[in-house]
C-alpha cells in the first residue's frame, strides 16, 4: 500500500486553513461544522424509550455489570507537553480537537437520551456511556490545556450546530464510530508498543484501555440492533452500506491531511487506514449483514479520488471570490458522483453469528 497518493500534494500550512494559535482559535475550530469534522446529534427520544432488549437480556445484563465495574476509571492521567515542530503541532492539535469534539458529541447525545427516556435499560446504558465519554473528552481537554488551548465545553454544547438523526441512523453511525474509534486507537497503540521511541506524546500510553471503552460502547449498540432484527434486513441494508462507506471515506480524507502525525509514529496514512478498515470489517460482522470490499482496487481508487477532490475544494475555498465558489460547487458534484460509484461497488454478504458479544483482541 506504499504507493504515491494525493497526500503528496498537500501543503501542510496552506491546507490547515484554521491554524490554531490561541484558545479562541481552538474553540472556533471545535464549534465549526464541516464535512470532515465530528457533529453533534439529536434524535427521537420516544423511539429510544420504546426499545425492548429482552431478546438479548443475558448478554445485556453481563454488559451492564461490566459498565458498573468501571475498570477504566483510574487510567486517565495528566500528561506533559512535548516540544513539536510548528507543522507537527498543528496536525496534533487538529487530532486532539477533532477527537475531543467526537467524544463530547457522544457525551451530549447519550446524556440527552438519558434525560428524555424512562425505559430503565436504555436510561442505565446511556448513563454509563455518557460517563465514559465525558471522561474521555475531559482527558483530551487536559492535554489541550497543556498547550494553553483548552476548550470551553459548556460553550461548545451551546454553540455547535446539531444534526437530527432517526434512531436507526444513530445506531448505525454511532456503532461504526465507536468500533472504528477502537480500531484506530488500538492500531496506534500496537505500533507504539512495538516502537516506544516513536511515542512522541504520553497520551498514547493510555490508548489501549481508552479504546476498550469505545469497544464496549459499540457492543451496546450491537445488542440494541440485534434485538431489533428489522434494522438489519431489507432496505435497511442499503443504509448500512451507506454509513460504512461514509465513515471510511471521511476517515481516509481526514487522515491524509495529517501525514506528519502518522509519519512521527512510523505509520503511513494509506496503510494505516486500510488496517483500520480491516479490523473494523472483522468486528462489524457481529451485527452487519454486509461489508464494504476493501480489497477491491476500485475502492482504493475511489478513496484517492475523493482525497484529490477534497484538496481541490480546499484550494478553491482559499482562492475565494466567484471563481472559487464555482470551483467549490464543481468539487461537490464530483465528490457526490465519486461517492455514488463507490456506493454501488459489490459488497460482501454474511450470515450473522449466533454469539453477539465480542472481545477486544486486536
Amino acid at each position: 500500500m506504499n504507493t504515491p497518493t494525493a497526500s503528496a500534494e498537500i501543503d501542510h500550512v496552506a491546507l490547515l486553513m484554521d491554524t490554531v494559535a490561541s484558545a479562541e482559535d481552538a474553540n472556533a475550530k471545535a464549534v465549526k461544522s464541516t464535512m470532515l469534522s465530528p457533529r453533534f446529534y439529536t434524535t427521537d427520544f420516544k423511539v429510544m424509550d420504546a426499545l425492548d432488549v429482552s431478546s438479548v437480556r443475558a448478554d445485556w445484563d453481563v454488559m451492564m455489570k461490566e459498565y458498573e465495574g468501571d475498570n477504566n476509571h483510574d487510567h486517565f492521567q495528566r500528561t506533559l507537553m512535548p516540544q513539536l515542530s510548528p507543522e507537527m503541532r498543528q496536525e496534533f492539535l487538529d487530532f486532539l480537537i477533532s477527537s475531543l469534539t467526537s467524544e463530547f458529541s457522544g457525551c451530549i447525545l447519550y446524556n440527552e437520551i438519558r434525560k428524555n427516556v424512562s425505559n430503565p435499560d436504555i436510561k442505565q446504558l446511556m448513563t454509563y456511556m455518557a460517563r465514559d465519554e465525558s471522561r474521555h473528552a475531559g482527558f483530551i481537554n487536559q492535554s489541550l490545556k497543556d498547550f494553553n488551548l483548552g476548550i470551553d465545553l459548556g460553550s461548545l454544547k451551546r454553540n455547535k450546530a446539531y444534526t437530527y438523526f432517526k434512531p436507526k441512523y444513530i445506531f448505525y453511525a454511532t456503532y461504526l464510530s465507536e468500533k472504528i474509534g477502537y480500531a484506530r486507537y488500538i492500531t496506534i497503540f500496537r505500533q507504539l508498543e512495538r516502537h516506544p521511541d516513536k511515542r512522541f506524546h504520553p497520551i498514547f500510553r493510555w490508548f489501549e484501555r481508552w479504546c476498550n471503552d469505545e469497544f464496549r460502547h459499540g457492543e451496546s449498540f450491537a445488542l440494541i440492533m440485534r434485538s431489533q432484527p428489522e434494522l438489519l434486513q431489507g432496505a435497511n441494508k442499503l443504509w448500512i452500506r451507506f454509513f460504512i462507506l461514509a465513515v471510511y471515506a471521511t476517515m481516509y480524507v481526514r487522515d491524509h491531511t495529517r501525514p506528519l502525525l502518522h509519519e512521527a509514529m512510523g505509520l503511513e496514512s494509506t496503510t494505516y487506514d486500510h488496517e483500520v478498515f480491516r479490523i473494523t470489517n472483522d468486528i462489524c460482522r457481529q451485527v452487519f449483514p454486509v461489508e464494504v470490499d476493501i480489497d477491491n482496487p476500485a475502492f482504493s481508487r475511489g478513496l484517492e479520488r475523493l482525497l484529490k477532490i477534497s484538496l481541490a475544494a480546499d484550494r478553491a475555498k482559499q482562492r475565494g471570490g466567484l471563481v472559487g465558489k464555482l470551483q467549490v460547487a464543481s468539487c461537490a458534484v464530483q465528490a457526490a458522483f465519486t461517492f455514488g460509484r463507490l456506493y454501488w461497488l459489490p459488497v460482501k454478504k454474511q450470515e450473522l453469528p449466533q454469539t453477539i458479544r465480542m472481545e477486544p483482541v486486536w
